[in-house]
């Protein structure tokens, strides 16, 4: 038997692996485009979305009296099958790719084509009995095909993230009641402020994460909208007039997305503002969790020389010239995440600029950069959440010591000696080095039981009336 078979194209004819499911155009594909090394097989839910724009189109077209039944019946079987995980090495088209995506969408219309030939009885490569382009792709283009596809393999990896980032916030918020009572010195400029609480500092961490999980969740509203129907450029040329109607409603049965048709299918075709949005919101967030990050390798540093205010779980060594060192590591990779994450949003930016006229032919690479991004976010989130925040201890002698040694102490007993005294206390404790705790119980001002009561957690960081001497 040949191991090879020959198929043709406007180009002329190729050699194609005889078992191979991808056809001629998916052949050019991959001769072109050595770029990223990373096939579209990579991306699951991308392929996902392309075999339930497939399907969605085949009910359409049957439903509407354009294609064949039995057609319609075994694109659907083929499509039913890659959904439920077959065939997704046969998409072997490189993410990084000229031609707005076409190459992406021949590869799927090929390989659905193949295998329902198969589920026909037919041989792969019998184009007259069912063809990629006439039949699979029927009613479509790339240009509605790949972007539609495209959102609805998005709103999938942003509710992952979202998870991803709630298992965050929860390991954040839990030990913000852990250290609830954990009196230290919060910072400004990197000066002693005022006290708070640990728990303080980490609760207000979870709550920068649950804002960034609102903002994604709003985004992935604007990310429903779809353009299929539009076909080349939104006027829906060789389309039934029912056709975008019908193939959207196709595409919430099958997605059970909300999924909802642009209401002018040109402007959809050429304006990539969606994805704009969506990734300055995931900038948003690498931006909030890298500070998070550096937040947490500052109050670990030391641990003889630094703050040395909490204990990262040590992960592993972290030298190999200085035994017993051990670096934040897990911190340090969520922030380098978190720069992958700002350049693609850069990349998303210049790529939607790109666009001209009636199409922006630059989607594949959004689409790559929004999905490392999320993927590189999801994972990280979970990263640090498991290996890092869950297993986080406070020094709390240290932090006590930090607070009754810190200049920064006068502020919290103004209110009881009033200004002049403070700033006494301030410049002696300064002169000296001697401790602001100290100083005052020795010019007594305050008893040390007062002296106490004030320096309770929950007398120190919220407001309280002061009755002044």
């Amino acid at each position: 038997m040949s191991k090879e078979r020959i198929e043709h194209d406007s180009l002329g004819e190729v050699a194609v692996p005889a078992d191979a499911y991808y056809g001629v155009q998916a052949r050019r594909a991959m001769d072109n485009f050595h770029i990223s090394g990373i096939p579209m097989s990579h991306y699951p839910r991308l392929i996902d979305a392309l075999a339930y724009v497939k399907m969605a189109a085949a009910e359409a077209n049957s439903s509407l009296g354009m294609l064949d039944e039995d057609k319609a019946r075994a694109i659907a079987r083929a499509c039913e099958e890659i959904l439920s995980g077959k065939l997704h090495d046969q998409f072997v088209v490189d993410v990084m790719q000229g031609g707005a995506g076409t190459s992406a969408n021949m590869n799927a219309n090929e390989v659905i084509c193949n295998r329902a030939l198969e589920l026909m009885g037919f041989a792969k490569g019998e184009y007259d009995r069912l063809h990629p382009l006439n039949d699979v792709n029927m009613s479509q283009s790339t240009n509605d095909v790949y972007p539609s596809a495209l959102n609805i393999a998005l709103i999938l990896d942003i509710r992952e993230l979202i998870d991803a980032m709630d298992v965050l916030r929860k390991a954040l918020k839990r030990k913000g009641e852990e250290f609830s009572d954990v009196l230290k010195m919060g910072r400004t400029q990197l000066q002693d402020a005022v006290p708070m609480t640990l728990g303080q500092e980490f609760s207000a961490w979870s709550v920068m994460i649950g804002e960034d999980m609102q903002r994604l969740d709003e985004a992935q509203l604007l990310v429903h909208e779809i353009n299929m129907g539009a076909t080349a450029i939104g006027t829906g040329l060789n389309s039934h007039p029912d056709y975008a109607r019908t193939v959207t409603e196709k595409l919430v049965k099958y997605t059970t997305l909300q999924l909802v048709s642009s209401p002018d299918l040109v402007e959809a075709t050429q304006d990539t503002g969606v994805y704009v949005q969506l990734s300055g919101v995931l900038k948003r967030a690498a931006v909030k969790l890298s500070k998070i990050c550096n937040d947490l390798r500052l109050l670990s540093s030391g641990p003889r020389c630094g703050l040395n205010e909490i204990n990262l779980p040590p992960m592993q060594p972290g030298s190999s010239i200085m035994p017993g060192k051990v670096n934040p590591v897990i911190p340090e990779v969520v922030n380098q995440v978190a720069f992958m994450v700002i350049g693609h949003d850069v990349t998303v930016t210049m790529a939607s600029e790109a666009g001209q006229l009636e199409l922006n032919v630059m989607e594949p690479v959004i689409g790559f950069s929004l999905f490392q991004s999320m993927n590189m976010l999801r994972r990280a989130c979970l990263t640090l959440a498991d290996k890092c925040v869950s297993g986080i201890t406070a020094n709390r002698e240290r932090c006590r010591e930090l607070v009754e040694n810190s200049i920064g102490l006068v502020t919290a007993l103004n209110p009881y000696i009033g200004y002049e005294k403070s700033a006494e206390i301030a410049k002696e404790a300064m002169r000296t080095g001697g401790s602001v705790y100290q100083i005052v119980l020795e010019k007594g001002y305050l008893s040390r039981e007062e002296l106490d009561d004030i320096l309770r957690p929950e007398n120190m960081v919220k407001p309280r009336y002061v009755h002044r001497r």
